[in-house]
């Protein structure tokens, strides 16, 4: 009993916080492949089957792979749960798991050097990951009530890599992509990829992936004509998401864009 009131408590503020990380329901994807991958999916409230929804893909950071389907909602995740977002923007948010022995992006590093020294190259084939989070997406824009010229990608660290290559591989798929501390083969961005408008976001003394990898992307994108903002936090380290996903501009920015 004296285990269970402290539970029943946690649960109870996170439910009146508007943090019930429960309403991710628990879901499987089975790959063309036939492998599975776990993934959470938020629905609106008051889901209407008579309407269509924007949808968003969330990519979580490399502490978060693993198998358990729990360790990814975090960070970005919560953005959706807030009370006055979940009543201002009704959509779909799935956050798929990327297993420990993935990654989202196509990119090879070496993990004992902080910062990391990253090199990333769209010349590999997609990681697994990857391309089980884009079947997931295509998958999921036909079986729920979604609107398919309003599909979005946002991701951190990790996650970030991954959403600058979900665009490079599915320009078509997205409507808008906001990747924080990230990075992407800057050589192998195309046109094709920066028809999507991009926010994006880095903590200038990261401490994990150097900023320059999202200063690189942003020259580029900006160079092939792409919609991009990037917003760059002084004095902050790796965890940028936690302002990016504050900017109270950004849902509103996101729903905005239309393909």
């Amino acid at each position: 009993m004296k285990l269970l009131f402290p539970i029943m408590l946690l649960l109870l503020v996170q439910t009146l916080s508007g943090q019930d990380l429960s309403l991710y329901q628990k879901r499987e994807f089975t790959g063309k492949d036939g492998k599975i991958m776990p993934y959470r999916i938020l629905y609106p409230e008051n889901y209407d089957q008579s309407k269509k929804y924007p949808l968003v893909l969330l990519l979580h950071g490399g502490g978060e792979r693993g198998n358990d389907n729990e360790k990814q909602l975090v960070h970005g995740a919560k953005l959706f749960l807030q009370p006055e977002n979940r009543a201002k923007y009704p959509c779909i948010v799935i956050v798929p798991q990327c297993p420990e022995g993935d990654y989202w992006a196509s990119v090879k590093f070496e993990r004992t050097k902080y910062p990391l020294d990253l090199d990333f190259n769209y010349g590999y084939p997609v990681t697994w990951a990857l391309d089980h989070a884009l079947q997931l997406v295509k998958t999921i824009a036909k079986t729920e009530r979604v609107d398919k010229k309003r599909i979005y990608i946002t991701g951190l660290s990790m996650g970030g890599m991954g959403t600058f290559e979900a665009v490079y591989r599915k320009p078509r798929l997205f409507a808008a992509a906001a990747p924080t501390c990230g990075g992407g083969d800057v050589k192998a961005y195309n046109k094709k990829a920066a028809k999507v408008p991009f926010r994006i976001f880095h903590g200038d003394v990261d401490g994990v992936i150097p900023v320059k990898h999202s200063r690189e992307m942003t020259e580029r994108l900006k160079a092939l004509g792409a919609d991009v903002v990037y917003t760059e936090y002084p004095d902050v380290n790796h965890n940028s998401w936690e302002k990016a996903y504050a900017e109270p501009w950004l849902l509103e920015w996101m729903f905005g864009c239309r393909k």
